[in-house]
């Protein structure tokens, strides 16, 4: 019993990290109707930017954990949602009336950019972090216990927190209701004097913001990265999208819980070599079920 509960603490924080990457996912397709695949490595710069804020912090003196978790908060989302305003400047907005075949192989062509730009200046070892707050909260379960650290704690407050200014943003706000309307149909909005473009750059820099949150976490969790660390997260947190519904912000947040949880009990009780092929067959078997994800809404053509 206390191995289920322990997985279940610790699929629900990676489900967290993971819904948190797949908004991004989600809004630019939920806008444009297409796939940022440069997601994932806009994640993994977040991590390098992680460190190099916490180093730059230490160096000026800064050696309170709250200071420097909100110091490397505010500078890597800011530069992280830089990145994501370039590569909808550079890599989608001039083929936005071209096939999808173009946009992918653009989007694909970013992707390898960002890799290669950081493993040249950043070099291809891997990198790390000190860990900055330790200590466990631990209940006892029968002749065991299950354990949560202190930063897993930290992790699902900021995560959900992210989630809830989010969803505000998106329902009550006006940027939220020039979203909707763009969203609906992008043609109209601008006819009704809505700066589409502004607000396809703005769901771009909101995403790579919220991937930027996943990357202080993780990078202070694990305390570990590598440039090619954006693949393997960017792949796991697209199959949360299209699990929860590709389109739909609580649809990424729930499949990326669902993944997380998923991967985590199977690989505490089965077996931990095999736990991607458990998720990815745990999609193929929902999307047989319900194409269109959990809490996505099924096409409608136009006419």
């Amino acid at each position: 019993m206390d191995i289920v509960l322990q997985q279940l603490v610790n699929g629900l924080t990676l489900g967290s990290v993971y819904g948190l990457i797949a908004i991004g996912y989600t809004m630019v397709y939920g806008i444009i109707g297409m796939i940022n695949f440069a997601h994932g490595d806009v994640y993994m710069v977040s991590a390098y930017l992680t460190a190099i804020a916490i180093a730059l912090l230490t160096f000026f003196g800064v050696q309170s954990f709250p200071f420097i978790l909100i110091g490397t908060l505010i500078f890597t989302i800011i530069v992280t949602g830089a990145y994501g305003w370039v590569i909808e400047r550079v890599a989608y907005r001039p083929l936005r009336n071209s096939s999808r075949l173009s946009v992918l192989i653009s989007a694909i062509g970013m992707s390898l950019i960002l890799q290669n730009y950081v493993q040249l200046s950043q070099g291809p070892n891997q990198q790390g972090v000190p860990t900055l707050l330790s200590g466990a909260i631990r209940f006892h379960v029968g002749d065991g216990f299950v354990q949560i650290t202190y930063l897993k704690i930290l992790i699902l407050l900021i995560a959900f927190a992210g989630m809830g200014v989010l969803t505000y943003i998106i329902q009550k706000t006006k940027l939220g209701r020039m979203c909707r309307a763009t969203q609906q149909d992008r043609k109209m909005a601008s006819i009704l004097g809505i700066d589409t473009d502004k607000v396809i750059s703005s769901v771009f820099v909101i995403g790579s913001s919220m991937a930027a949150l996943a990357g202080v976490l993780v990078t202070l969790d694990y305390g570990s990265f590598d440039f090619y660390i954006g693949f393997i997260m960017g792949i796991k947190a697209f199959t949360a999208a299209v699990l929860g519904g590709i389109g739909s912000l609580p649809g990424a947040m729930l499949g990326g819980i669902i993944l997380g949880l998923s991967e985590s009990l199977f690989a505490g009780l089965i077996s931990s070599d095999y736990k991607d092929v458990f998720s990815f067959s745990l999609l193929v078997l929902i999307l047989i079920i319900r194409p269109s994800g959990l809490l996505g809404k099924p096409a409608v053509e136009k006419v």
